[in-house]
C-alpha cells in the first residue's frame, strides 16, 4: 500500500504516494525524472547519489522516499537557489575537477552543504568532509584545489562569484595555488 507523503523539493511543495519499500533516489530518478544524483554503488559508499534533506548531505539510496515527509530535499537540479552552490560549481570547473562528471553531482552537493556551514575550511577539512564520495577517474588533487579554492572564496562575504561571464574570484584563486 502507497504512503502520502507531502514535502518541499527544490522550493516547490509537493503531494504523492509512495510504496514503503521505495527508496528516495528510485523515487527522484524513476518517479520524478530528476536524474543528476547517481544511482552507483547502492549502499551509501560513493556518495554520487547525494542531495540535500533540511540542508544536510545526505545519500539518497540509503534513505527510504515515505521518510521524506514533511522534508525539504533540494537535488542537484535544485541547486542554482543555494548562494554557495555557484561559487562551488564554478571553482571545481576552473580547476578541471572532474573528467567523466558521474560523481560531480554528489561532490558538488557535498561541498555546498559543508562549505555552507565551515567557509574558509582547511584542507584536511575538506578532505574529512569528502570522505563518502569516490571518483574513479582523478587522483582528488584538482578536486581539492577547487574545493580549497571555493572555500576560500566563500570566506570572504563581500566576494562573489559573477554571473556576467568575467573572471571570478574563484577562478583567481584557482589560479594561485597551481
Amino acid at each position: 500500500m502507497a504512503e502520502p507523503i507531502a514535502f518541499r523539493l527544490n522550493g516547490v511543495d509537493r503531494r504523492t504516494e509512495v510504496p514503503p519499500d521505495t527508496r528516495l533516489i528510485d523515487f527522484l530518478r524513476d518517479r520524478l525524472g530528476l536524474t543528476a544524483a547517481k544511482k552507483a554503488c547502492g549502499i551509501g559508499r560513493c556518495g554520487a547519489c547525494a542531495v540535500l534533506i533540511d540542508g544536510r548531505a545526505v545519500n539518497a539510496c540509503l534513505v527510504m522516499a515515505w521518510q521524506m515527509d514533511g522534508a525539504d530535499i533540494v537535488t542537484p537540479e535544485g541547486l542554482e537557489t543555494l548562494p554557495h552552490a555557484k561559487t562551488v560549481r564554478q571553482a571545481l570547473a576552473e580547476a578541471n575537477a572532474f573528467q567523466c562528471g558521474y560523481c560531480a553531482s554528489g561532490f558538488v552537493v557535498v561541498l555546498t552543504a559543508y562549505l555552507r556551514d565551515h567557509p574558509g575550511a582547511q584542507e584536511q577539512d575538506i578532505r574529512a568532509a569528502l570522505e563518502g564520495n569516490i571518483c574513479r577517474c582523478t587522483g582528488y588533487r584538482s578536486i581539492l584545489r577547487g574545493a580549497m579554492a571555493a572555500a576560500r572564496v566563500l570566506a570572504e562575504p563581500d566576494r562573489d562569484v559573477p554571473s556576467d561571464g568575467s573572471q571570478s574570484d574563484a577562478s583567481q584563486t584557482v589560479e594561485a595555488s597551481q
